[in-house]
């Protein structure tokens, strides 16, 4: 096993988030690749986990500037992922590979300069544990909801980062149903949603606008205080894991009737 930098060999497994296998990574679109080509500018980084000429592993991080937080000097981890899956390469989690995967992260940044490096994670038992990183030797910083912001510091003098909240929610249309998805690109789970929800909002014609928000540009990213999400109207539907393109349609359908925008097939 050893960790490596991304290569222009290895960045088509990175975008799908190394499950090509997965059907699901054809609603994804082409946003990963674009959010990959547009960050690489801004300092973000990349290593995989490779045993023999296989993928199993994943961390990226960026300087908090470009981050979806408050705050200074430091990196932060947009997530790391070690393949779980039966399918593709097959499970390679519980062998100790996040571990070497935050470690190599970490070392990096402290040579870029950085004063400490966060990330997010969940309260709960799933993807990207909180508990996980605090043995880690992570501290907690911030909180939003079920995500909690945890941090590990380089140097004494480093300030704590904190999350940016949500100020804002869509607001509901006027005329026709609104559907709003707020698409960061890291993620393509998220990205998943975002197709979607375009194309089921396509099945309704004049009754219904989708709005798509990139909240990779900053500026939109402050203004909402939203990464990733789907609204209908000014209802947050929970998108993880991604919700079926027939869930996201019923869930539109339902705000149409009940908006009495009726019509043949809703056109």
């Amino acid at each position: 096993m050893e960790i490596i930098d991304i290569t222009d060999e290895y960045s088509e497994t990175y975008c799908k988030c190394l499950e090509e296998w997965s059907e699901e990574m054809k609603d994804a679109g082409n946003h990963k690749a674009e959010w990959y080509n547009n960050n690489k500018s801004n300092g973000l980084r990349v290593k995989l986990a490779r045993d023999d000429t296989k993928i199993v592993g994943m961390i990226q991080y960026i300087p908090v500037q470009y981050a979806p937080l408050h705050g200074k000097d430091i990196h932060y981890i947009y997530c790391i992922w070690v393949h779980g899956h039966s399918k593709g390469v097959g499970n390679y989690q519980k062998r100790g590979i996040g571990k070497l995967l935050l470690k190599a992260a970490e070392e990096d940044a402290k040579k870029l300069g950085s004063k400490g490096i966060a990330a997010w994670g969940i309260r709960l038992p799933f993807f990207m544990r909180s508990a996980w990183f605090k043995k880690q030797g992570y501290k907690r910083v911030d909180v939003d909801g079920m995500s909690e912001l945890v941090l590990k510091s380089f140097t004494a003098d480093v300030e704590k980062p904190s999350f940016i909240k949500m100020k804002k929610r869509p607001e509901v249309g006027s005329e026709r149903v609104r559907v709003t998805c707020f698409k960061n690109g890291w993620c393509p789970a998220q990205n998943i949603v975002y197709e979607r929800a375009k194309r089921a909002s396509e099945e309704y014609g004049r009754n219904v606008e989708f709005v798509g928000i990139d909240t990779n540009n900053r500026e939109a990213l402050l203004k909402y205080g939203i990464v990733d999400a789907l609204f209908i109207d000014d209802k947050q539907i929970r998108t993880g894991p991604p919700p079926s393109y027939e869930r996201v349609k019923k869930l539109i359908e339902k705000r149409v009737k009940k908006r009495k925008m009726f019509g043949p097939n809703f056109a």
